[in-house]
């Protein structure tokens, strides 16, 4: 086929719907990842939070995305493309325009009536309620807005701007903090969000529905749900009684028994599935992952610089993944899938070494480049990996589910990560031992992985 007869079809295979769709896409992740990037500097130095707190919060606005976007699909499909688009944006624009209204004095009224704690935690939550509806509405029109004969073109379009969005955000933040001063990302971002939501009802057009297979309804969702946690009975309880505890605890001051954490671990674990195994360690990866949005922010103006630009330093991630993935995916394509997921979570964990030995701009820059390395050789390999691992049939319902680890491990990373800064920064005065603490969590979930697949093999490994 002829270039000019291939422009041709490129020009005449994609609808409106799905240039809008798509290009509102970037606005998106400019404004969550520009806000990713500010937030924990944001809760720290702007809003008092402790460096426990500062890690605790920053988790909870990585972590709720990933829980809701399991649901997102659902409502998305039930409401039509159009009317999902419409709301996310316009919960998204309140959403970031309250986070970075947090401080100010309207807003009194409402933040006295709590501790400061939990209402900035609800407005974290928020954002998660547009994005949850962003993401399965972009794909689906992704899919109904392309001809047949350039869809995969449409979803590699669709990657793309995911990325470009993603590389802006920080970027973003950057200028937004240097000429518009500390916390002013959020108002930008919602500025960002709020003129998509304009865009949307403006230009968008829901797409034909197809002989596509329907989204899952909520009650479906929760049935999938409990069909790859295993014995639901069991461990649905033990995990609404642990984190009761932990909500309780966190607010109100109170030291829950470490042996107890350790019974209801151990109950919780006794009934789940083998793919629920799989995705609780590899909840380890995502734990030292997330680092470079929670923790290091904070480390980098603490202990480094004060004045470091630290909006710049994390464009690298985004950057490295635009410019690396095929090359590296070239040359990993013959590794067998999970050894790919192995290796990734090993460069990925061994990245912060980097910044522990070379507590600098530099060393911060290489240890996301190198992060960003072991993310590019894991990931596609990781859902070839559950795919196999589904027992036939349930393919679609165990991938629905291969966010959860993204989820959990921001959501305990943030916990995590505040804490072993917390000590080893402000207590011990010792601030790069955070890393090495972060380096071996990465370290034991390779090895854990390892031994996994030694004991659980999908039928066709």
């Amino acid at each position: 086929m002829s270039f000019a007869k291939r422009l041709e079809e490129v020009r005449g295979g994609f609808e409106r719907s799905f240039w809008v769709a798509n290009i509102s896409e970037i606005f998106e992740r400019l404004a969550y990842y520009g806000s990713f990037a500010s937030l924990a500097n944001y809760l720290r130095e702007s809003l008092n939070f402790p460096t426990e707190q500062t890690g605790t919060l920053t988790g909870i606005f990585g972590g709720m995305v990933w829980f809701l976007a399991i649901f997102g699909g659902a409502v998305a499909d039930r409401l039509g493309f159009r009317r999902a688009l419409s709301l996310a944006y316009f919960v998204l624009t309140a959403a970031y325009f309250l986070l970075g209204s947090i401080g100010a004095p309207w807003l009194a009224p409402v933040r006295n009536l709590m501790p400061l704690g939990l209402f900035v935690g609800f407005i974290l939550i928020l954002p998660a309620l547009g994005i949850s509806l962003v993401k399965p509405s972009v794909v689906g029109t992704t899919a109904r807005a392309s001809r047949e004969n350039v869809r995969s073109l449409g979803y590699s379009i669709y990657y793309t701007m995911v990325n470009i969005g993603g590389a802006s955000g920080p970027l973003a933040a950057s200028f937004a903090r240097r000429y518009l001063g500390a916390g002013k990302i959020f108002l930008v971002a919602s500025l960002a969000v709020f003129f998509m939501f304009f865009v949307v009802l403006i230009f968008f057009r829901e797409p034909r529905k197809e002989t596509e297979s329907a989204q899952p309804t909520i009650r479906e969702v929760v049935r999938n749900f409990c069909v790859v946690l295993g014995n639901y009975k069991l461990v649905l309880p033990t995990l609404l009684v642990a984190g009761a505890l932990w909500i309780f605890s966190s607010h109100f001051q109170f030291a829950v028994p470490f042996w107890l954490w350790i019974v209801l671990l151990a109950i919780a674990l006794a009934g789940i599935s083998r793919f629920m195994w799989f995705l609780v360690i590899f909840t380890g990866y995502w734990i030292v992952f997330w680092q470079q949005w929670i923790m290091l922010p904070v480390y980098l103006h603490n202990y480094v610089n004060k004045n470091l630009d630290v909006e710049l330093v994390l464009v690298t991630d985004g950057i490295v993944v635009i410019t690396c993935t095929i090359l590296v995916n070239h040359l990993t394509q013959k590794i067998p899938a999970f050894r790919a997921v192995i290796l990734g979570t090993l460069i990925t964990g061994l990245s912060w070494l980097v910044l522990a030995l070379h507590p600098s701009m530099g060393g911060a820059i290489g240890a996301i480049f190198v992060l960003a390395i072991g993310e590019i050789v894991h990931q596609p390999r990781y859902y070839e990996y559950i795919s196999r691992l589904a027992p036939r049939g349930q393919q679609g319902t165990y991938m629905g589910f291969a966010f959860l680890p993204l989820g959990i491990g921001s959501l305990i990373g943030g916990w995590f990560g505040g804490r072993i800064l917390h000590h080893f920064g402000e207590v011990q005065n010792r601030p790069q031992f955070a890393w090495y603490i972060i380096t071996g969590v990465g370290v034991l979930t390779a090895l854990l992985l390892w031994v996994y697949d030694r004991i659980v093999r999908p039928p066709d490994a």
